[in-house]
């Protein structure tokens, strides 16, 4: 009997030093957005597979400028398709990875103390006249998805030349939303997932989704840095344990 419990404690210790020796840091480069939801799944990801979800997370266009440039990231999960499609021009993804795994919506927040309520928003809203004298927080219109979306949207709706003069172009949606809750802009426009994280805002509207493109979240492996721990993250991201988590935040699953 005690030989037994030595050989399957031997047994246990092996398989768990096995684990160990090959368990990788996989580091993500992923869209603001997904910060809360990423964490928690990998740490569901560490428990089920020993590897270890290292992220750093910013806006898809500054992580695919740093990529570009040689960062070691593992994977690229983007908030658009037009950067992940601009490492894929520069053969800098592995095409056989990539697949769309999410979707969000666009949302127009103020900060919990405002005395603006719900607003029905369609072409016609006059966003610039909603925000008074102050301004809209978003991501910068020219590269962060966000702010793509939202320049989509009010080009769309043949608003953009009068809302133009009113952003405040952040770096990230996380820092967008971080103009709002700081109370320094009436009014942000971020995705819904964002404004449900925090206590500080209020959603005020949503963006119809026919004023502007699907909001579609990208996932691939980088060339060249195709591990087995990376690989394995991108299985376990498309499990319905992980997919459960991203629904858990708002995302809309694929």
């Amino acid at each position: 009997m005690l030989k037994r419990f030595l050989g399957a404690a031997a047994g246990l210790a092996m398989g768990l030093s096995a684990m160990t020796a090959h368990a990788e840091d996989v580091l993500v480069f992923a869209a603001a957005s997904l910060t809360n939801a990423l964490n928690e799944i990998g740490e569901q990801f560490t428990t089920k597979t020993g590897h270890t979800l290292k992220a750093s997370y910013a806006a898809s266009s500054a992580l695919a400028k740093q990529v570009e440039q040689g960062a070691p990231a593992q994977v690229f999960a983007s908030a658009d398709l037009k950067w992940m499609d601009y490492l894929a021009s520069q053969k800098l993804i592995n095409p056989d990875t990539r697949f769309n795994l999410l979707g969000n919506t666009l949302v127009l927040v103020a900060p919990l103390e405002s005395k603006l309520d719900k607003v029905e928003l369609s072409p016609k809203t006059n966003i610039a006249a909603l925000a008074g004298d102050g301004r809209i927080a978003t991501g910068n219109p020219d590269s962060v998805p966000v702010g793509l979306y939202f320049k989509q949207a009010m080009e769309r709706a043949g608003q953009w030349q009068a809302v133009a003069p009113k952003i405040a172009a952040a770096d990230s949606v996380r820092a967008a939303l971080a103009f709002v809750e700081r109370g320094e802009v009436p009014l942000g426009v971020v995705y819904a997932t964002d404004a449900a994280v925090t206590k500080k805002v209020k959603v005020v509207g949503v963006f119809p989704d026919a004023m502007h493109d699907p909001i579609v979240y990208p996932f691939a492996l980088i060339t060249g840095k195709e591990t087995p721990g990376a690989k394995a993250l991108l299985e376990f991201i498309r499990t319905n344990q992980a997919k459960g988590v991203f629904a858990k935040y708002g995302f809309k699953v694929n």
